[in-house]
């Protein structure tokens, strides 16, 4: 198998982010699986245009990437107006969040960078990169963290499903949900589903691609295919990742996540967000308030159909909200949420701010 990454730990080696001299390299994740091609950003917005054409994507690996581009913003900006670069600097980070509007973690990242451009001294390029390579860090951190708390609630189950990609591609390393999945294998997990995820597929692109390289069995589904599965008895969980959690627990995850939980829910099987804390807006109420991101209807159409002409159209949203009446628990690297509603997430940020380790779930 092709090692991409000599990190320890075993059944992780892909890394989709690298910091080098020129700036940060970027697996193209649209290229996969049929091509593994790096390309080296060097300016916040290349980083931005990675991000919105998904050369990037996943929450966590965006907000990676994103506090990246405030180091590539940095660098170039002081540079230029050494006496005022820290005023300049902020048209980089405003196109840095508008290349994708769903992603919380990106926002996040922002808000910390901007906190550490305002704490910075003369050249301020060394400290960015040292906060900006602390928050790849700490990510990876985190999903060993989660992977093992979402682990011990699959304790006996034989079939897990999962939905996107959820792994290091989408992430600093290790996963978010395929994180947990990872961990429970060790423990004996023995069949592993992926859905397609259209219209993109990053099931069968990527987290097939992703597991094939760590010699990790799975099995693709088609979409349509998933409540069947269910049905059949095949799996006991699904496990899936988030782009942003409200206050309340609703969740927004790649399209079709929906429609998992309510098949999951009618056939008796556990549905499990795995998400850092970083992805809780708690300044967002409820899901209502999530804004959608919608894509180019050309990526779901036929070319026949792109015509001036043609009376066809296409919608095409990329996320969609579950409720969180839906969801059996929620795993952050903090600690477990079981059945999560706004008291239970009430509860659990009074305790994020209590301690450190809140809710051991």
């Amino acid at each position: 198998m092709l090692s991409l990454d000599d990190s320890p730990g075993g059944q992780d080696s892909v890394r989709a982010l690298q910091w080098c001299e020129q700036g940060l390299r970027v697996l193209d994740q649209r290229r996969l699986p049929a091509a593994l091609e790096y390309q080296t950003c060097r300016t916040a917005r290349e980083v931005a245009e990675a991000i919105a054409l998904m050369r990037v994507r996943g929450a966590p690996a965006i907000g990676i990437a994103a506090a990246y581009g405030v180091v590539l913003a940095a660098r170039d900006r002081y540079q230029d107006h050494p006496g005022r670069w820290k005023e300049a600097v902020e048209a980089d980070l405003a196109e840095l969040a508008r290349s994708r509007p769903t992603a919380v973690n990106l926002f996040w990242a922002l808000d910390r960078m901007r906190g550490e451009i305002q704490k910075a001294e003369g050249d301020p390029v060394a400290a960015l990169l040292q906060a900006a390579r602390a928050i790849h860090d700490e990510d990876v951190a985190a999903n060993r963290r989660m992977g093992e708390l979402g682990a011990d609630w699959l304790a006996g189950a034989e079939g897990v499903l999962t939905h996107c990609n959820t792994g290091s591609l989408a992430t600093g390393g290790y996963g978010t949900a395929l994180g947990v999945i990872r961990s429970a294998r060790r423990r004996g997990l023995t069949a592993i589903f992926a859905t397609e995820t259209r219209p993109w597929r990053q099931g069968a692109r990527l987290t097939l691609w992703e597991l094939e390289q760590d010699g990790i069995p799975a099995t693709l589904v088609a979409d349509s295919a998933a409540a069947y599965l269910m049905k059949a008895g095949r799996v006991q969980w699904v496990v899936v990742g988030a782009d942003r959690i409200a206050a309340n627990g609703d969740t927004a995850n790649k399209i079709g996540t929906y429609a998992l939980a309510v098949a999951a829910r009618y056939h008796g099987v556990g549905f499990m967000v795995v998400a850092p804390t970083s992805t809780i807006d708690w300044r967002t109420a409820s899901g209502d308030a999530i804004r959608i991101e919608e894509r180019d209807p050309g990526e779901l159409l036929d070319d026949h159909f792109l015509r001036p002409d043609s009376p066809i159209a296409a919608w095409n949203p990329v996320f969609d909200i579950t409720p969180a009446a839906l969801i059996d628990v929620i795993v952050t690297e903090r600690g477990a949420i079981p059945r999560p509603d706004a008291a239970a997430m009430g509860a659990f940020r009074s305790a994020l701010a209590a301690g450190p380790n809140p809710a051991p779930g």
